[in-house]
């Protein structure tokens, strides 16, 4: 039987996390956002799958927040673009990895993670969106952002729902580990 095409499947997901810089980071509202990237970051290196990491102007805004680039274990490419997908180097490592599935995280939620999902799905990718992995400084703004970006074809889901679509089924090492690291992200405090 075959699966859904919005299923994220191993063989064709990839992660990109936008922007999750030290400056622009420490004035996100509450900062749940962190944890959930960093599981998935984690998450998509155990099972063998692409990362990749961007920074809006680090000599403004900083490196990535270290924790995140502990988990991604992936070079950042530098941008002054809002959109990923504008920056050339991004986008000869996305088409590279050779996926067509596209989990985008990161920080602004309406800024650079919408403009680069919006141009991800312009140029034919599937684009999931964990709205518990996206951040604003304002919650409106990403509120507004993933209505959006769901209008526009986007699939607004969860950090959960990204790592079980990734493992299709329960009882390998592969579920035991996620089920492991799910335990490190807070439960409360999602907004």
């Amino acid at each position: 039987m075959s699966r859904h095409p919005d299923i994220l499947d191993r063989r064709t997901a990839a992660l990109v996390v936008v922007d999750v810089q030290e400056r622009i980071d420490a004035v996100m509202g509450r900062g749940d956002h962190r944890p959930r990237i960093r599981f998935l970051a984690r998450t998509f290196r155990h099972l063998g799958l692409p990362v990749l990491v961007t920074e809006q102007y680090p000599r403004g805004l900083g490196a990535t927040v270290p924790e995140i680039a502990d988990a991604c274990q992936a070079p950042s490419l530098e941008k002054m673009t809002f959109s990923c997908v504008e920056d050339e180097r991004f986008l000869s490592a996305l088409k590279a990895a050779g996926r067509r599935q596209v989990v985008v995280v990161g920080i602004e939620a309406h800024v650079c993670v919408a403009q680069t999902a919006l141009d991800l799905l312009h140029a034919g990718y599937q684009v999931h969106v964990p709205h518990d992995a996206v951040s604003s400084r304002r919650a409106a703004d990403r509120r507004h952002a993933l209505q959006r970006l769901a209008r526009a074809g986007a699939i607004v889901t969860s950090t959960e729902s990204c790592a079980f679509e990734l493992l299709h089924h329960c009882g390998d090492d592969d579920f035991r580990w996620v089920s492991r690291a799910l335990k490190e992200i807070p439960v409360e405090g999602s907004h």
